[in-house]
């Protein structure tokens, strides 16, 4: 990028520059990145020397996407507004979303309760007292069709975090679409559906790895020919990033992830440019701003790169990185929560200048609870204010050609290609879930992170330094009535009492034997939703043939 005998002149200049430096006073506070990257104190042309602009950077909307997936980017259509909401009953949370949509929020982003994350009814011994507390209940199609009552399904584009269970509140999803006679070929939105994650970093998985892989390619086929615009897997770094992962970790697991379903897709006999498109990713935006903002352009390079040379893709939709991002929920005080407002508008500003397709903002009392309305909206607005107020969705990827951000971004693949390395030396992804080599890690990163707020290498507000002495808290706390879980379990009961039993008798039969098979399996669970037979249920007639995975003990 630069002329050789300007390059030396400049690297010249910068030593002199150095010396002086170097008599100047310094602080003792390490300047690190949260992955532990040492920070130089300035960034000059020499640090990008070199990158070679038309295939490392390049212009928005062309290959390798670095700056960007559309030539437009935000000129053309803002990112999507998405609050993660759910609570209590279906129609709590149905009124939580008329709440946000009249608020101006432009994507609905569905939690569900840990029970429903599981694959238990409410009436489950195991779902007593989790019924409704970290999201919504969900145990048959009823429920479903309650969650959006009022909301047209071929207006709003649904995002619903749910893994194991993923296929069955998917059907869910279409059979609603179905009741309001929208077509499932005219939904939009996306199912989280990454197994792999969950055995990494969540842990909330049902059946053992190679039985899930399945009824995620059984996903993917199926919506390639049925629901075409709907995103089949949110490959989610976001869960790693919370689980202590650094960014660079993140961005390395996350897309190993996304390669290793790629090539189940392929192994069960799929085009990969039938359902590669509609992949999407959902990441993590952290406190180090940078950081972050470097870590989605590599990521797009890494993925564009990946997808057109090693799986030979050949449509661009199959190139292109999409994605949510979620501020850090890990990041979050419950000391001077407050502070969290600002700590999630750094964090959304971040994800914006990144590039993102879709964003949700954390409210400031969620490391308190289930967000309150009050909290809710000001996380929404700060959104919104980075969109009309800032200026930052002017101009397409503003911080282009920094020396730092191109330095960092650069440093970022390399480590990731390292770790896909690394990996690939393992076995793959599934080996090194079995190895427990991602779960050290991760666990390692942690305890590094840890140890430097212990040591005030690292500051967080509130916690290590600046505290307040005898602080009272006084911010509303959303509290879930215990009556939530009697009125569910109550609404489970009457759905067995007035729905076809035999029909749904017949329904579970016939799944019951697809699964023995090797027919895709959406069909026969959308047959088993349309008469309201139970998440539960259907759960357990899969485990009666896929048994259930329980993790070995890691050294």
């Amino acid at each position: 990028m630069f002329d050789k005998d300007k390059l030396k002149k400049i690297e010249e200049e910068k030593r002199k520059w150095e010396g002086v430096y170097k008599t100047c006073k310094a602080t003792n506070r390490r300047c690190i990145t949260v992955s532990g990257e040492e920070v130089n104190p300035l960034y000059s042309p020499a640090d990008i020397a070199n990158i070679d602009f038309s295939k490392d950077i390049a212009f928005p909307g062309e290959f390798p996407y670095t700056r960007g997936i559309r030539t437009n980017m935000y000129r053309g259509r803002l990112w999507t507004m998405r609050q993660f909401s759910g609570m209590g009953t279906p129609r709590q949370t149905n009124e939580r979303y008329h709440f946000l949509l009249q608020r101006g929020q432009t994507g609905l982003s569905v939690a569900f309760d840990l029970p429903t994350l599981m694959g238990y009814d409410s009436d489950h011994p195991r779902s007593l007292g989790e019924v409704g507390v970290c999201g919504v209940a969900v145990d048959s199609l009823k429920d479903m069709e309650i969650i959006f009552d009022g909301i047209s399904l071929d207006k709003i584009s649904t995002s619903m975090t749910i893994n194991a269970p993923a296929s069955i509140l998917f059907a869910m999803y279409i059979a609603v679409g179905e009741k309001q006679g929208i077509s499932s070929e005219k939904l939009t939105g996306t199912i989280q559906n990454d197994i792999l994650k969950e055995y990494i970093a969540q842990k909330e998985w049902i059946f053992p790895p190679l039985p899930h892989m399945r009824l995620i390619t059984d996903v993917m086929a199926f919506s390639s020919r049925h629901v075409p615009k709907w995103n089949t897997i949110s490959i989610s770094g976001y869960h790693i990033r919370e689980a202590g992962a650094t960014a660079v970790q993140e961005l390395a697991f996350t897309l190993a992830d996304g390669f290793a379903y790629v090539e189940a897709g392929i192994k069960a006999g799929l085009d990969v440019d039938d359902f590669a498109p509609r992949l999407s990713f959902f990441f993590n935006s952290h406190l180090d701003f940078f950081e972050e903002i470097a870590k989605y352009r590599a990521a797009r390079r890494i993925w564009a790169r990946h997808m057109r040379e090693r799986y030979k893709a050949k449509k661009e939709e199959s190139w292109l990185l999409r994605f949510h991002t979620q501020t850090a929920g890990c990041s979050l005080t419950a000391q001077q929560p407050e502070n969290n407002i600002a700590r999630t508008a750094f964090e959304a500003l971040a994800a914006v200048l990144g590039g993102t397709q879709s964003l949700h903002t954390n409210s400031m009392d969620e490391s308190w609870a289930l967000p309150s309305e009050k909290a809710v909206q000001i996380a929404l607005r700060t959104q919104q204010l980075i969109a009309f107020e800032t200026g930052v969705a002017n101009t397409i990827d503003p911080l282009a050609g920094s020396y730092y951000v191109e330095s960092l971004t650069n440093k970022m693949e390399e480590e990731a290609e390292k770790y896909f390395a690394e990996i690939e030396r393992r076995g793959g992804v599934l080996k090194g879930i079995e190895e427990g080599y991602f779960q050290r890690e991760i666990a390692e990163a942690a305890y590094r992170y840890q140890k430097e707020i212990e040591s005030k290498d690292r500051i967080v507000v509130g916690i290590n330094d600046f505290l307040i002495q005898d602080e009272k808290i006084e911010i509303p706390i959303l509290k879930v009535d215990p009556e939530v879980e009697k009125k569910q379990v109550q609404a489970i009961k009457k759905v067995k009492t007035e729905r076809d039993n035999d029909k749904v008798k017949r329904s579970l039969e016939n799944l019951k034997k697809v699964v023995q098979g090797t027919d895709n399996t959406m069909p026969a669970i959308l047959e088993c939703v349309r008469c309201y037979a139970t998440e539960g249920e259907i759960v357990e007639v899969m485990k009666s043939v896929f048994g259930e995975y329980v993790e070995p003990p890691l050294i």
